[in-house]
């Protein structure tokens, strides 16, 4: 018995884990579409307040409240990208000389310094890091093709991504429907009102991350600017998106702080940026993590790192950024399909809009066997079509009204 039943969860794993791994194979191969449309999906319950806004208070039209919403969110992307940028060229000239300042320090150091490393051998090192540069010119301008190649992924994406926005504003409710009428109607309503509840967990999130993300940009943005750190705003900036892949971003985007700080300031004001931003780390560690996004998406701080961890190892910067909201509402639905209810209040008085029923197949031949009636001409007796009702038992028969309700 032990045995059968080792055996019979042996092979549901193994069937479990083939449909994974074909999951996740489709998935990689349709990234520049996938992508994109999880992106829409986070931009969308982003908006949806805006957009409903819009057509309660503004009157309105759904296609106008959309388009608006979207023109909105692209307005402000890139004003926050040109007031960066502008920062970035008028700084980075003289960031680049004292980060050559820098760099001339270093050298001393490490020959006047207890290393004692001779000129010549640094020198020497220089010289071998310029040939290597030189003979893996092809590698770099390769490099270079597969970059501009990405740029041209990132600008389809973006298209992508705004178009599936705006519809998922303005037809949202009618694409869901869709979707859930290409399932079997007895799990229809299910899945509708576990999708529900996994929406308002995605919506959740991504309210609390901005929060956070604004939290952390605003803290080492100012203790940037105190301490007259060059290039403050676009750290700020740069720290806002980082914090966008939990735990780990503001770290990397805090880091680079610290870094900026040293190469202009010295030791002492990067020790200082240092302690900033290991403050505004603990901040949100301790007190913005645990009770905002912890009671947003209910899932413990360890599920959160190994989730960034697995999604990072599996996919990289998308699969950091993209694991924690797939995981919370993976685990909302779950929960509810399993009859954990986390958003009662939502109620059940919210139904899907069913196609009408009907089979392709039997609609044909009907439609094909009235044009052949229509053809031969009417009949008579007892072979006519509709002569005589048809009798019989329709016990557990069932009309579209009774799936319906």
């Amino acid at each position: 018995m032990p045995v059968q039943r080792a055996a019979a969860w042996s092979w549901r794993l193994l069937l479990i884990a083939a449909a994974l791994v074909v999951g996740g194979a489709a998935i990689a191969y349709l990234k520049l579409v996938v992508v994109p449309v999880a992106v829409a999906l986070l931009l969308t319950v982003l908006l949806q307040p805006v957009s409903t806004f819009l057509q309660r208070r503004a009157r309105f039209s759904r296609a106008a409240a959309a388009g608006t919403s979207v023109v909105g969110l692209v307005v402000v992307v890139l004003g926050l990208l040109v007031l960066a940028g502008r920062s970035v060229v008028l700084g980075i000239a003289d960031l680049w000389e004292q980060a050559q300042e820098g760099l001339d320090t270093l050298v001393d150091w490490l020959s006047t310094g207890p290393l004692g490393l001779s000129t010549e051998n640094l020198e020497s090192w220089i010289a071998q890091a310029r040939e290597t540069a030189a003979d893996n010119s092809d590698t770099l301008v390769a490099g270079a093709l597969h970059a501009t190649v990405t740029i041209g992924h990132v600008l389809a994406g973006t298209v992508i991504a705004l178009f599936c926005t705006f519809f998922f504003l303005h037809d949202g409710r009618t694409i869901w429907s869709w979707v859930v009428g290409l399932l079997p109607r007895g799990s229809r309503e299910h899945v509708h009102q576990a999708g529900r509840r996994g929406m308002v967990t995605l919506g959740a999130y991504t309210r609390t991350q901005i929060l956070v993300a604004a939290v952390d940009a605003v803290g080492i943005g100012i203790g940037a600017a105190i301490l007259q750190v060059p290039l403050a705003f676009p750290l700020a900036i740069l720290v806002f998106l980082g914090s966008f892949v939990p735990v780990v971003g503001a770290v990397v985007t805090g880091a680079v702080a610290v870094l900026v700080a040293l190469v202009t300031h010295g030791p002492v004001v990067a020790l200082v940026m240092l302690a900033v931003v290991l403050g505004v780390q603990q901040l949100e560690g301790h007190v913005l993590q645990p009770f905002l996004m912890g009671h947003a998406v209910s899932l413990h701080p360890v599920a959160v790192l190994l989730s960034v961890a697995v999604g990072s190892f599996a996919a990289g910067i998308l699969g950091a950024l993209f694991a924690v909201p797939v995981v919370a509402v993976l685990n909302t639905v779950v929960l509810y399909l399993h009859g954990h209810d986390k958003f009662p209040q939502l109620g059940h008085d919210d139904h899907v809009i069913l196609r009408p029923h009907g089979h392709p197949a039997v609609d044909r031949a009907v439609s094909q066997l009235v044009e052949a009636e229509a053809l031969s001409g009417p009949r008579t007796g007892d072979d006519a079509l509709g002569a005589e009702p048809a009798t019989g038992d329709d016990r557990g028969a069932a009309t579209d009204l009774d799936d319906a309700r």
